[in-house]
Order: C-alpha cells, then structure tokens, then sequence
C-alpha cells in the first residue's frame, strides 16, 4: 500500500485510478469523462470506501473543464 497526506491507497486502487485516467484522455468531451469519474466515486462510496485524494482532484479539474465549456472557453 501507498500512503500519503494521511491516506493509504491499494495497489489496485492506484491501478483503477490509473487505468480511468487513461479512458479519459483519449475523450474529448469533458462531460463524458465527468460522468465517467462520477460513476468510479460512486461505486466507492457505495462500497463504503473514501475516495482517494487523486480522483478527487481528477473530479475537481474535470468540473472546471466542464464549466469553462459551457461558457465556451476551451
């Protein structure tokens, strides 16, 4: 396990993590990849899992993306 800021994220966490990540930069639709990172996040809180800090970040600059496209700033 990694630990980091307080938290410990598994392996497989990172993996899952790391593999999202990958989904969503070869999309170009910032509200597709949100839907994306809302649907990991909330397959971990309904397993009653915390949220690592790294899709949490993912989901916070994915909500900038998205708000800056609605006003039309690429």
């Amino acid at each position: 396990m990694i630990e980091g800021k307080g938290r410990v994220m598994s392996n497989q966490m990172q993996g899952e993590i790391a593999q999202l990540n990958s989904e969503l930069e070869q999309t170009d639709d910032p509200r597709e990849c949100y839907a994306k990172v809302q649907a990991k996040i909330r397959g971990y809180r309904q397993a009653g899992i915390k949220v690592p800090d790294d899709l949490a970040l993912i989901e916070k600059r994915l909500v900038a993306e998205c708000m800056a496209a609605s006003q039309g700033r690429d």
